[in-house]
């Protein structure tokens, strides 16, 4: 099942994967390319991005009842190590599915984009 929808000059789509994972994601008109997104690690980041959350949550707390900054940091350093576990998956995962099918599609805007991506990413 797909929906389409826009808002502010932006087209996005709902994906209802089998089981069950709900995708959305927006395009920009500058954004629109030719192939279709495909991800088999939706549910194992969207789990993961949840924890994430629930971290940075649980910091915030640390912070507001005083705790050792040490501490704070600590947290702080793993949840950037999280953030980074997520950035990998994702780009695998586009790596595997969309960039295949970017260059099989000979889509060239969907590969300047990926170079885009990496630099913004290694910064």
């Amino acid at each position: 099942m797909e929906e389409e929808k826009e808002e502010k000059g932006q087209k996005g789509h709902i994906h209802v994967l089998d089981d069950g994972t709900v995708i959305q994601h927006a395009h920009h008109e500058h954004h629109a390319h030719g192939h279709q997104h495909s991800h088999t690690q939706t549910k194992a980041v969207l789990n993961r991005m949840a924890r994430l959350i629930g971290h940075l949550e649980s910091i915030k707390h640390m912070i507001e009842d005083g705790r050792d900054c040490s501490e704070v940091l600590v947290q702080l350093s793993a949840v950037d190590s999280a953030i980074k576990g997520v950035s990998r998956i994702i780009l695998k995962d586009h790596l595997e599915h969309c960039i295949v099918d970017a260059v099989r599609d000979n889509d060239q805007q969907a590969l300047e984009q990926l170079n885009r991506a990496i630099d913004r990413f290694i910064k």
